[in-house]
């Protein structure tokens, strides 16, 4: 079968099994499919087909209806860690750190925006000329990020951040060398300990990846909130786990539910633990009320490029919310957050931990920051940058805030 007439044959038979689906809309995906079959094999008189073709076509014209079209294969494919959709003819991936270019297409420009489509609804999210942009997720949990025409001049953009099946642990981090032994010890104890954490970095550093593995230290008889723009945490072993997201407004601007309405929800569900996935915003504010408020233990994350450099962003996000003083602001930061984490994607594409600093107080209106590990390179190996995550004659000041149970940070 020629190319034209491939494209005629998916494309009557998409019309049919589609105008089943809206006349029953509660179709499942077994049904669609077995819709789908049908109609192959009904046409397949007038197209001369062997079994082979007949089993791509169908899973073709089905991943078109309810799958990512040609993305699919690339979703399934687990070196892939983020697609990048730029117009219908221009898709790019990243694998092992690299970005390159593929060699598919969307049929058209409405085909890309029936994936589009199909992946904000399966979230209750709308996407359009009206509302150009969106957040939404895959069912494996995948970040997707989403900007429509007329915002975006060169066609639709899909972003797709993919993450493994299985998140990594923290020994699979050390291994890759993300982070030392010592220091993933002391986070251990640290998480055990209820010290707040702040989890910094820039896009695509590995932020979320490292909160998920901190998430292991966190006793399995707690009881956790999370609280994100789109759902992506994988936090397993906890059975008290309340997850949240948040909610766009409808088509009347209303119904919107955000990050600052969930986290002032949650202090009333008798919260052990908040974990809010990121801050960008006025939610800044809330989050530090929580710590203030006896919810020790507390994570989250932000974006940032150094420990230094998230505190000034705080204050920023804080002020966006309410008309406080600098001086009151520098103060909840510095009473609400035990310490901060700093991730980097370096120039050799690896993500490693740079910082691990405390907060040591506020003195002389400026917050205190105790450096404990200090990332150290040593030159390059092969272009692999040679370095390690070494600990700083520093000692832990505020250790006494908590009952650590014995544990010794030397």
């Amino acid at each position: 079968m020629d190319r034209t007439c491939k494209t005629t044959f998916i494309k009557e038979i998409r019309n049919t099994v589609t105008n089943e689906v809206n006349n029953n809309r509660n179709l499942s995906d077994e049904k669609i499919l077995e819709a789908i079959e049908g109609q192959v094999f009904k046409k397949s008189s007038t197209y001369p087909l062997l079994a082979v073709e007949k089993a791509e076509l169908v899973q073709q014209i089905f991943e078109k209806m309810r799958g990512l079209d040609v993305l699919q294969p690339i979703i399934n494919d687990d070196t892939v860690s983020e697609i990048m959709v730029n117009g219908k003819d221009s898709i790019f991936v990243e694998r092992y750190g690299r970005v390159e270019r593929l060699e598919i297409a969307f049929d058209s420009t409405e085909s890309l925006e029936d994936v589009i489509r199909n992946i904000v609804s399966k979230v209750n999210r709308v996407v359009n000329e009206g509302e150009p942009i969106c957040d939404a997720r895959l069912a494996d949990g995948s970040r997707v990020s989403v900007v429509m025409p007329p915002v975006a001049i060169n066609g639709p953009i899909l972003t797709i951040r993919k993450f493994p099946d299985k998140p990594l642990c923290t020994e699979q981090l050390i291994k890759c060398g993300t982070i030392s032994r010592q220091a993933a010890e002391t986070l251990e104890a640290m998480v055990r300990a209820r010290f707040n954490i702040f989890i910094c970095g820039g896009t695509g550093s590995g932020k979320t990846t490292f909160l998920n593995a901190l998430s292991d230290f966190i006793p399995k008889d707690e009881r956790i909130i999370t609280i994100e723009d789109a759902a992506e945490l994988r936090i397993s072993g906890i059975k008290n786990l309340v997850r949240m997201e948040t909610r766009n407004s409808n088509s009347e601007g209303k119904g919107e539910v955000t990050i600052r309405d969930l986290i002032k929800a949650s202090l009333r569900m008798r919260p052990e633990r908040i974990i809010v996935g990121e801050v960008r915003g006025g939610e800044a504010f809330d989050m530090l009320q929580a710590m203030n408020t006896g919810h020790d233990g507390s994570l989250s994350t932000g974006h940032a490029n150094s420990c230094k450099d998230m505190l000034s962003r705080l204050e920023t996000m804080v002020l966006g919310a309410v008309p406080l003083p600098l001086e009151a602001i520098r103060q909840q930061i510095a009473a609400g957050i035990d310490i901060i984490i700093h991730l980097s994607k370096i120039r050799d594409k690896s993500r490693r931990v740079m910082e691990i600093s405390e907060l040591e107080g506020y003195r002389n209106r400026e917050i205190i920051l105790n450096p404990i590990f200090i990332f150290e390179e040593n030159g390059e190996i092969n272009g692999k940058v040679n370095g390690e995550l070494k600990r700083t004659p520093n000692q832990l000041v505020n250790k006494w805030k908590y009952n650590l149970h014995g544990v010794n940070y030397a």
